[in-house]
């Protein structure tokens, strides 16, 4: 493997993340974003114009939104640097994103893009998946030694060993899955490919959408005066139909 065929790679595939990112924009509802936000919380901090009001509802959903596409350009780049490296290969495993053998030990990879992933119940799902696999490969008598691993594509792990699985972190997890230690670094310039393009590209419907929300938010949800009427946001909101 090398960082051509890695640059190669992002090259071609960051494009989806950029394709994606605009579809989701170009789909949105003004409607659908505000039942899924916290009225009383831009109430609590007296947002009183309608366009600061909307651009903080729209950019806290794409902002979610972003996150998830890019988590899964991420994964499959985590799982093509591996099958270069290791012969890994995406798992048809519930829960489970990349499985390979390397020095002769059989590695269960859940990839999460960074370590602050989730809640004791989403963990605990985590861990009756590896449980389940690991199961599952020692019955079939082909594999002798599992090992289940937490892998996520940033950020730091003090403690790594969590007794039923590894949590790696950032270069950790880089490096476990290539073989280089260096590789958590030497991705950053070739995910910029065609970036300042894309987001200009991505500002001007941006732009479209925020002015079409604001608009439809002053009609619905504004008193002649202009004003926010904040009972009829919130009966919305949260209102029995």
């Amino acid at each position: 493997m090398t960082i051509q065929e890695i640059t190669a790679y992002i090259e071609r595939n960051i494009q989806e993340f950029h394709r994606r990112r605009l579809e989701s924009l170009a789909k949105l509802k003004l409607k659908k974003v505000l039942l899924r936000k916290n009225p009383y919380l831009y109430r609590a901090k007296d947002i009183i114009d309608a366009h600061d009001l909307v651009k903080s509802l729209l950019d806290a959903h794409l902002s979610s939104q972003e996150e998830g596409i890019f988590g899964d350009f991420l994964e499959g780049l985590a799982v093509y640097v591996c099958s270069k490296a290791y012969g890994g290969r995406k798992s048809s495993a519930n829960g489970i994103d990349l499985e390979f053998e390397r020095e002769n030990i059989y590695n269960l990879v859940s990839i999460k893009s960074g370590p602050n992933w989730g809640n004791s119940r989403q963990i605990a799902k985590m861990r009756e998946d590896f449980t389940k696999a690991k199961r599952i490969l020692r019955t079939s008598g082909s594999v002798k030694h599992v090992e289940a691993i937490n892998g996520c594509c940033y950020g730091r792990e003090q403690s790594e060993d969590k007794g039923e699985y590894l949590k790696l972190c950032g270069e950790s997890f880089w490096a476990f899955i290539s073989g280089q230690r260096s590789l958590y670094t030497d991705i950053i310039e070739p995910l910029g490919h065609q970036a300042k393009q894309r987001n200009e590209e991505f500002a001007i419907e941006y732009s479209k959408v925020i002015n079409r929300f604001t608009k439809e938010f002053i009609e619905s949800f504004c008193d002649l005066n202009g004003q926010i009427d904040w009972v009829k946001l919130v009966t919305f909101n949260s209102g029995k139909n």
